[in-house]
């Protein structure tokens, strides 16, 4: 047996912040998720989902990875979308590596270039270009994506600290993005408890997964104006101990009356939908069976008021 390979006590243990950027649906809830091995942010096939800052927690033997998960960048239309835009920026200066993640299918775009342009004035970070969704072409579409990668850095003066190639989905690379983000943090003990997945409070984490599930097949002029606001947990009184029940009371904001009937569909059987689908995420989340109590609610123009954005949370 190799003395090389046996941990000494001065083996470094290295812990910090990475977050994954890229415009709305590069693929960066579902890498996190995969890194994690456990779903953390909310994916959807909707651009614009993301909108709290999850962090994923990489636990590994030598080091503790805690994945910062921003909303996409992209150029705002309302308060909203400025606000999302402070936040991601805000976040890039705290972390101490930068994911920029691109698409295998979809040409390096004016979107790409914006936020490459943003993230070449952060100098001092270190950033890795993930080229994601590698399972959707073949080698040589991969290998013209990688080399227009390596252009957009040339061009605006970033030097990437590694261009990786990933399918999040197929599981193709995602211990490999790990193994290269971890020598980039600073040495230091783990911060968060063995077995953490998430720092995000479970309430918030709860009204995502309903989110998430209310934005499934809805026509595409809804996504930015679904809200979710988890009103009350608790758990049921009178339940024996061996068997709990967690009574969940959730209000599903929209901006238009006309937006109900899409929503809660004919005779309720899309609210209906949107409930089990959640529910059954929100059992796997917090490993208890829950009653999930839904209502429909319309906050006129929310994504524009301040006043409305405040309570829902934003």
């Amino acid at each position: 047996m190799s003395v090389r390979n046996q941990p000494t006590e001065s083996a470094s243990h290295r812990s910090g912040f990475a977050c994954f950027v890229g415009r709305p649906n590069a693929g960066k809830s579902t890498l996190t998720n995969a890194l994690v091995g456990q779903k953390v942010a909310i994916t959807s096939n909707r651009p614009q989902t993301t909108r709290h800052t999850v962090r994923g927690i990489v636990h590994r033997p030598d080091a503790q990875l805690i994945l910062v998960d921003t909303p996409g960048l992209h150029k705002p239309r309302t308060l909203l979308g400025e606000r999302l835009n402070d936040v991601v920026r805000t976040t890039w200066a705290e972390v101490d590596v930068i994911g920029f993640c691109m698409p295998a299918n979809e040409k390096v775009g004016p979107g790409d270039r914006y936020i490459a342009q943003e993230l070449a004035g952060i100098k001092k970070t270190p950033k890795v270009a993930l080229v994601t969704k590698t399972d959707l072409v073949d080698s040589k579409r991969l290998a013209e994506q990688l080399l227009a990668v390596d252009r957009l850095g040339q061009e605006l003066g970033i030097e990437w600290a590694e261009i990786i190639p990933v399918s999040a989905t197929g599981g193709k690379q995602v211990t490999l993005v790990a193994d290269l983000l971890v020598p980039l943090l600073p040495e230091g003990p783990p911060l968060y408890p063995e077995g953490d997945l998430t720092d995000e409070p479970e309430q918030v984490m709860v009204a995502e997964l309903i989110r998430e599930a209310a934005l499934e097949g809805v026509r595409d002029e809804l996504p930015h104006s679904i809200a979710v606001v988890v009103e009350e947990m608790l758990p049921r009184e009178g339940r024996p101990a061996d068997k709990p029940m967690l009574d969940i009371h959730a209000n599903v904001y929209i901006e238009r009356p006309s937006q109900k009937g899409i929503i809660i569909g004919p005779k309720g059987s899309r609210l209906k939908e949107v409930g089990t689908k959640s529910r059954k995420h929100i059992e796997a989340l917090l490993g208890t069976p829950v009653f999930l109590d839904l209502h429909v609610k319309v906050a006129k123009d929310w994504q524009r008021d301040p006043k409305q954005l405040r309570k829902l949370g934003f």
